[in-house]
């Protein structure tokens, strides 16, 4: 049993062999639930049972076994599967671990994804390519929240067929009440994930049961095994006509050749087909199909191919082609469904880096609608994001992209969220519709410019952003330097964290998103008082580093200066000039910043002021010298 299917020895029967090989289908499943429901343990079987196993990999399998299983003397089949040694060590599985196996019926991928809680993402990474999804349940303890979060996952995902395995009947004897009673729990959690089928099976992965052939240890089951419902399933996923080919690559090999490299997401192509470039608009003519073993006439979804045009258009990476007669839409604004996947909250307001199908762009939450309770798939209200939860919530992007529903094309709307500094995939979403506002607002032209403002000021806008703890000497510095500047006769406006709470931002508190927001409301405003041709000058604690790059970003490199107020936080507590550390320490004041609540210091300001030790008049200066060098001013 642990050797794979031989191909056959004769010429005319292995051409048959591999006929019937490259004609199969190929299934993409996963199987998830749990922590220490069986999923490693229950590929491990199929892999044996259906003589996948060869017999190198049997021999180690046995030496692992002896070292790492938790079977006693038998093989343990989890470990074909559990490679990580942290996984080995704990028992569990934390990584997606695929595996390739075949029968005479069909290709199998499958995903063994982990079950607990803290490794949800990763269960989101498998079950974003599969087809269908083998949900186990432990007999012994039914449908827990981790079952329910992972079988919501699925619905959000768009897998249509779920096989529901009970597994480790043989714990509670083979019972048919025990089984019934969780098909109908779980049904009744399923009713709205939109499910398209859904086959309940009881088995034991440890010991075979009803894994490839019925057991006779279930006589009142007279369903399918999971191997046959597996062959069986329909994989085919929903035909989609509309021609989407998200470009991945430019081609240029040589002066004489520029082609688009990617994979068709969706629809088919052909030579002679009229194609749009959809953000620019420009249109051309298919005139070949390159693909590696040589050109063809056509192209069919999942191809991967290089489209050459018959003429030169501005495309690149993340640009998307379709049929000229059937044009994609574009938005910058969408209603989505987002899992959070790290363990630092998600803030609105926060921009992060958006990856939708080779497209980048910024963007930010405006409004968290709702958080789905995976138990009870209520609504509840929110106002940040914690690791794995499941919300509804508007986004807004630094510029529009190609997009479709999720629902329509995972392609076009399925998207990540990158944390800007450390890279890190902090959510996964699904776009649910774009949002009519986006269509119907748009930029006025005026007729006065920045420019003309400028040139009627004498100098050109800039923004001096100040940034230090309470008490480091901020304001006083801003202040001294507004001073100089009215003195020298330039156009100035200080936006000061106490005045604009006064009134602008008299609505918002001190926790971390409340900060987030006071900071992308106070760049907004100084970035349209620039615009006016005025030096502004923020000062602000301003304590994270991502919304100090997002101003930067939002009113350009050149217009930013920097200025990071370093005041250590022993003579910011003796200060104190408005008793805030006292409260603070006293336990009266749950957010202060340096005290309750971080602060990033800048890695690289435009100017570091040692405000404990430099005199308030060299400060100014230092900031007055950076002005003029840097940005114009003579």
């Amino acid at each position: 049993m642990a050797a794979a299917p031989q191909p056959p020895a004769t010429t005319t029967d292995l051409n048959h062999w591999l006929t019937q090989q490259a004609q199969q289908d190929t299934l993409r499943f996963i199987t998830c639930g749990s922590v220490d429901d069986g999923k490693s343990t229950l590929i491990g079987r199929l892999l044996w049972e259906s003589q996948n196993i060869l017999d190198d990999q049997l021999a180690a399998l046995a030496a692992d076994s002896r070292r790492h299983g938790t079977q006693g003397e038998q093989v343990d089949l989890a470990l074909l599967v559990d490679g990580l040694a942290a996984e080995r060590e704990q028992g569990i599985t934390i990584d997606v671990a695929y595996r390739f196996f075949a029968t005479p019926r069909r290709k199998f991928i499958a995903a063994d994804t982990p079950g607990h809680e803290q490794y949800t993402r990763n269960m989101v990474t498998g079950a974003s390519t599969a087809d269908a999804a083998v949900l186990l349940i432990d007999a012994r303890q039914g449908v827990l929240t981790q079952t329910r979060r992972h079988a919501f996952i699925m619905g959000l995902l768009g897998i249509r067929h779920v096989i529901l395995a009970i597994n480790k009947m043989d714990l509670v004897d083979y019972q048919q009440e025990r089984f019934e009673t969780l098909v109908a729990d779980f049904s009744r959690a399923a009713e709205s994930l939109g499910f398209h089928s859904m086959t309940a099976i009881p088995l034991s992965a440890l010991l075979g049961d009803n894994i490839t052939s019925a057991s006779a240890n279930t006589p009142w089951y007279q369903g399918p095994t999971l191997l046959g419902c597996l062959e069986t399933i329909n994989a085919h996923p929903p035909h989609c006509d509309k021609m989407v080919f998200p470009v991945q690559w430019v081609s240029r090999p040589h002066a004489s050749f520029r082609g688009f490299s990617g994979t068709l997401a969706s629809g088919q192509l052909a030579v002679g087909d009229a194609l749009r470039i959809t953000a620019s608009g420009q249109t051309a003519t298919l005139a070949s199909i390159v693909t590696a073993d040589g050109s063809q006439a056509a192209a069919h979804t999942g191809d991967a191919v290089t489209l050459v045009l018959d003429r030169e258009v501005d495309a690149s990476r993340g640009d998307v082609i379709a049929l000229a007669d059937q044009p994609l839409e574009m938005t910058d604004q969408f209603e989505a469904t987002l899992v959070w996947m790290h363990d630092e909250p998600g803030l609105m307001g926060r921009v992060y880096d958006l990856k939708l199908a080779h497209q980048w762009a910024g963007c930010s939450i405006t409004s968290l609608k709702y958080r789905v309770n995976v138990n009870t798939q209520a609504h509840e209200s929110c106002k940040q994001l914690a690791l794995n939860d499941i919300v509804v919530a508007n986004l807004a992007l630094s510029k529009p992209v190609v997009f479709e529903p999720y629902r329509e094309s995972p392609t076009l709307g399925g998207f990540i969220l990158v944390d800007k500094f450390t890279h890190a995939t902090v959510a996964a979403g699904m776009i649910r519709h774009n949002l009519r506002r986006a269509q119907n607002v748009h930029r006025q032209a005026l007729s006065i410019t920045r420019e003309d403002r400028e040139r009627l000021n004498g100098h050109p806008g800039k923004v001096i952003w100040f940034t230090g703890l309470s008490g480091s000497g901020k304001s006083t510095i801003a202040n001294a330097l507004e001073k100089a500047l009215h003195a020298q006769g330039r156009r100035t406006y200080i936006l000061d964290g106490d005045n604009v709470r006064q009134g602008l931002n008299k609505d918002l508190g001190f926790t971390d998103a409340d900060r987030v927001e006071n900071i992308r409301r106070v760049a907004e405003i100084a970035k349209l008082m620039m615009d006016a041709g005025l030096i502004v000058m923020t000062a602000f604690i301003s304590p994270f580093r991502a919304e100090r790059q997002m101003a930067r970003e939002l009113v350009g490199a050149v217009n930013f200066i920097e200025v990071f107020v370093d005041t250590p936080l022993e003579v910011c507590e003796q200060r104190d000039p408005k008793g805030l550390y006292k409260k603070a320490r006293s336990g009266q004041l749950p957010n202060m910043t340096g005290i309750n609540s971080p602060y990033e210091p800048p890695d690289s300001p435009s100017v570091a002021v040692q405000a404990a030790t430099t005199a308030t008049e060299k400060a100014v200066e230092q900031v007055m010298q950076a002005l003029s060098i840097s940005h114009g001013f003579q």
